[in-house]
C-alpha cells in the first residue's frame, strides 16, 4: 500500500491527523514560499548586479557569464547543504533543521542587501556575493526535502499528496512574489536609483520575511513520526547516508530518475522558456515575462490540484496519465506558437497547470525511504539530480538548438520517458522491523 510506511506510525498518533497537522502544513507552505523568494530574487536583478559587482571595464558578455556563474553556484551548493542538514534532521529532529534553513537563507539575504559594491572594495565584492550565494544554495538544498518530510509526517496519510502539492504551490508562489517585487521596483524607481540603492530593497524584504518565517516556525511542533522514533529508540544507529547508500540503492536510483524528470521540467519550462520565447520564437521581453507569469500561476494551481488527485486515484495512475497530459501541453505550447503566436498566454497557462504532475515526485520520495533515514534519502537523491542535471540541462539544450529548433521539447520527452520508467520501478518502502534498518 502506498501509505504503509507513514501510516504505521501515524495510526498510533492521532495528533498527526488532527487540525493541528494542517496548521503545520500552512506554516510550512508560507515559510517555503518566502524562502524560495529569497533564492530566486537574485536572478530578477542579475543585470543590475553584474554592473555593480564587476569592474566597469570588463566586457559585458564576461560580466554576464560571471554573474550567472555566481547564480548557478546556488544550485551546485544544494547537495552539500542538503545532505549535511538532512543528516541532523534524521538524528536531531525535523523541526530544528526546518528553522535553521530559513534562518540561513534570511541571513544570506540580509548579507546581500548590505554588501559593498565593486567600486567600494574591488574584487572582494563578487567574492562575498559568491559566499552568500553558496549559503543560499545550502539552505534551499535542505528546505525542500525538509518541507516534504515535515508535512508528510504531520498529516493524515491519505492527504500526503495534497500536503506535497501545497508545498509545491508555495514554491511557485515564491517565484511569483519575486517577479512581482522586481516589477514593482522597476515601476517605481528610475534605473539610476535601482543601481544606487533600489536593488537592495528586495533583499532586505527577503531578509525580514525570512526572520518572520523563522519566528512563525517556532510554533511548529516536531512530527509525530520522529517523536515515535525517539520514544522507541529507533533512530538511525549509524551515519544515515551510509545506511541509505548501502540498503536503499534501488530506491535512490529511482528517486534520482524521478528527480531528473522534475528538474528537467522545471529548468526548461520555468527557467529557460522566457528566454526561448525571445530567442527562438521572437517574442518581445515584455510578452515573454507576462507568459512566465501565466505559466507560474498555472503551476501553482496544477500542483495543488495534482496533489489532491494523487490522494484520490493513487500515485502510479496519476504519474502515468499526468506525464502523458504534460507532454501534450508542452507539445501544444512549443509547436503551436510558431504558427499562432496569439495563443501564447492560454497555452502557457495550460502547460503550467499540466506541469503540476511533478508533485508526484516528492510524494513518491517520501514513501521511498523509511522514516529513520527519510530526510537523508530524499535530500541525497533530489539534490544529486539538481547538481548534475540542473547545470547540464541548459547546456545540452542550448547546444541542441543549433541543430534542432525544438531541442527543448525533445529533451522534455526524454526526461518524461525516464520519469515514466522510474514510475514503473518505484515501490513504497515498508518500515523496518524492530530488528532495525535493513
Amino acid at each position: 500500500m502506498f501509505h504503509e510506511n507513514l501510516a504505521s506510525t501515524a495510526r498510533s498518533t492521532p495528533h498527526a491527523q488532527s487540525s493541528r497537522g494542517y496548521l503545520m502544513v500552512a506554516l510550512s507552505t508560507v515559510g517555503t514560499s518566502l524562502e524560495y523568494y529569497d533564492f530566486v530574487i537574485f536572478v530578477f536583478f542579475i543585470n543590475t548586479l553584474r554592473t555593480i559587482f564587476f569592474p566597469s571595464g570588463m566586457p559585458e558578455w564576461l560580466a554576464q557569464v560571471e554573474a550567472f556563474g555566481i547564480f548557478a553556484t546556488g544550485y551546485v551548493a544544494r547537495p552539500l547543504g542538503g545532505i549535511i542538514l538532512a543528516h541532523y534532521a534524521d538524528m536531531l529532529g525535523r523541526k530544528r533543521m526546518f528553522v535553521l534553513t530559513v534562518l540561513l537563507m534570511s541571513l544570506s539575504s540580509f548579507g546581500m542587501a548590505l554588501l559593498p559594491t565593486y567600486a567600494a572594495i574591488g574584487a572582494g565584492a563578487p567574492l562575498l556575493l559568491l559566499v552568500l550565494r553558496v549559503m543560499q544554495g545550502a539552505a534551499i538544498g535542505a528546505e525542500m526535502p525538509s518541507a516534504w518530510t515535515f508535512v508528510a509526517e504531520h498529516v493524515d496519510p491519505k492527504r500526503i499528496g495534497l500536503a506535497c502539492g501545497l508545498i509545491a504551490g508555495g514554491v511557485a508562489f515564491g517565484t511569483l512574489l519575486g517577479s512581482f517585487t522586481a516589477a514593482a521596483v522597476n515601476a517605481f524607481l528610475a534605473p539610476d536609483a535601482i543601481a544606487s540603492f533600489g536593488w537592495r530593497l528586495p533583499f532586505f524584504f527577503g531578509g525580514f520575511a525570512g526572520l518572520f518565517s523563522a519566528y512563525m516556525r517556532r510554533y511548529l511542533s516536531e512530527t509525530p513520526v520522529f517523536e515515535g522514533l525517539q520514544k522507541e529508540q529507533a533512530l538511525a544507529h549509524e551515519f544515515p547516508l551510509r545506511i541509505v547508500l548501502r540498503a536503499y540503492r534501488t530506491a535512490v536510483a529511482v528517486a534520482i530518475a524521478l528527480s531528473w524528470f522534475l528538474v528537467a521540467t522545471y529548468v526548461v519550462f520555468a527557467l529557460m522558456t522566457p528566454t526561448l520565447l525571445q530567442t527562438v520564437y521572437g517574442f518581445p521581453p515584455q510578452i515573454a515575462l507576462r507568459a512566465s507569469t501565466y505559466s507560474t500561476t498555472g503551476v501553482l494551481c496544477g500542483a495543488i490540484a495534482g496533489g489532491a488527485l494523487i490522494d484520490a486515484i493513487g500515485i502510479r495512475r496519476f504519474l502515468m496519465l499526468g506525464i502523458i497530459f504534460l507532454l501534450f501541453g508542452q507539445y501544444m505550447l512549443y509547436t503551436q506558437i510558431f504558427h499562432s503566436p496569439d495563443r501564447l498566454l492560454p497555452l502557457c497557462a495550460l502547460a503550467g497547470v499540466l506541469t503540476g504532475v511533478v508533485v508526484a515526485v516528492p510524494y513518491a520520495m517520501v514513501h521511498s525511504f523509511p522514516s529513520a533515514v527519510r530526510a537523508t534519502g530524499i535530500s541525497f537523491s533530489f539534490n544529486s539530480a539538481w547538481a548534475v542535471f540542473g547545470g547540464l540541462t541548459p547546456i545540452v539544450i542550448t547546444a541542441g538548438l543549433y541543430f534542432d529548433p525544438l531541442a527543448h521539447l525533445h529533451y522534455l520527452i526524454v526526461a518524461s520517458a525516464v520519469g515514466l520508467l522510474a514510475g514503473v520501478f518505484w515501490k513504497a518502502s515498508p518500515e523496518p522491523t524492530q530488528d532495525g534498518l535493513i
